[in-house]
């Protein structure tokens, strides 16, 4: 199997300048020109309010990438897992928050993280993690950086901004020996219940004004440190508010997708990953084509809820990606018979996907084009 695998690799090697469908398919493709543009935007937004960048590495975790939005400087990053905060580490990154409600299993990895690098931070939300934290002092007299994680009625990780606990936490970080208080962390992730700017406004306003009142308690008790929220939505339309946080820590924005498009972070122009696929079946009993692309090639996220099902099949508005298995995808017409005519076997169809972090975790290796000629490939890190 190993030496198919090696066989596939190296007829793929040297495809430099082909076209998309000289790839095998099901493939995940990456528009390098997008994705420069679409960071290179959020750099001049952030400049323009005075605020720090600190992109996530959840939604590409490539070198390529990364150095691409930090404009090379490899430094001030985002990572989701452990195994991303390893890998940047290995390739000379530094800065790097660890934004994960620490796991107690892994707090001896982070030691030595924080050993190794000028700047390791982790992040908690509980007193039994600052304890955990106690237990394993740092070398040399290194302290641990943490960041606290509030929630401001975002619905997910941190303690609520409202509790008398998320302030008396913050003083517990502060007063431990060998620990400092970094900053405070909020992801307002339910900006992606928006529909449009209005709302993607009053929820950032929201998350802005709660964390702002936080740092404002803070204050008077005497403690000062960073702020930072983030979100896709949020970020690509910020409110002015945001301009009084330390940073912002948006992910999504790098490759975009049909999710966002909805919610009005960008445009389907904007998007800068599309899989590719063949038609390998015609079932006209069913008014539906096969394709090479299932689940494990774009993910099931979304529910098949969009009008087009899974994904928008670029170029082909009535069709739609109605069900899959893990290797099959089936389409069928949105209305009106199929003309397979139109759909021979081994026919390419581009697949915008609903979700482009979930897409991305399907795929071994991107395959990076510009004006649709291949120029090579990024290969992400896995694991936890």
């Amino acid at each position: 199997m190993e030496k198919v695998t090696q066989l596939i690799d190296d007829f793929q090697v040297g495809m430099e300048g082909e076209p998309l469908s000289a790839l095998f398919t099901p493939a995940l493709v990456v528009d390098v020109d997008k994705v420069k543009r679409n960071a290179q935007r959020m750099i001049e937004r952030c400049e323009k309010l005075g605020v720090q960048l600190r992109p996530h590495m959840k939604t590409h975790k490539t070198l390529e990438c990364a150095d691409i939005l930090t404009g090379g400087s490899r430094r001030c990053i985002v990572v989701s897992t452990l195994a991303e905060a390893c890998f940047y580490a290995d390739h000379g990154f530094d800065d790097i928050l660890y934004a994960y409600c620490l796991p107690f299993d892994k707090v001896e990895r982070c030691a030595a993280l924080s050993e190794r690098l000028d700047l390791f931070q982790v992040l908690l939300d509980h007193p039994d993690a600052l304890e955990q934290l106690k237990k394993r002092p740092l070398r040399d007299g290194r302290l641990w950086h943490v960041w606290l994680k509030l929630d401001c009625n975002n619905g997910r990780a941190g303690v609520l901004h409202s509790e008398p606990e998320a302030l008396r936490l913050a003083q517990d970080i502060t007063e431990t020996a060998g620990v400092e208080l970094t900053g405070v962390y909020t992801h307002c992730g339910n900006t992606y219940n928006c529909r449009g700017v209005d709302q993607i406004h009053t929820v950032a306003q929201e998350t802005t004004s709660f964390t702002l009142q936080f740092m404002e308690k803070l204050k008077a008790v005497g403690i000062t440190c960073k702020s930072s929220i983030g979100s896709t939505p949020s970020c690509s339309h910020p409110v002015k508010d945001m301009a009084l946080l330390s940073e912002v820590h948006p992910g999504n924005y790098v490759f975009y997708d049909v999710q966002q498009s909805l919610i009005g972070s960008c445009s389907l122009e904007d998007v800068a990953v599309r899989v590719l696929t063949r038609v390998i079946g015609h079932s006209p009993h069913r008014n539906q084509l096969l394709i090479d692309c299932g689940w494990s090639g774009i993910s099931l996220d979304g529910g098949g809820k969009l009008p087009t099902g899974y994904a928008i099949i670029e170029g082909h508005p009535n069709l739609k990606l109605l069900s899959m298995t893990q290797e099959h995808g089936r389409v069928e017409s949105i209305s009106g018979p199929l003309d397979y005519s139109k759909y021979p076997l081994g026919s390419l169809l581009t697949l915008i996907p609903y979700h482009s972090c979930a897409t991305a975790m399907m795929h071994p290796v991107y395959h990076v084009h510009s004006e649709g000629r291949l120029l090579g490939k990024w290969t992400p890190t896995r694991g936890w």
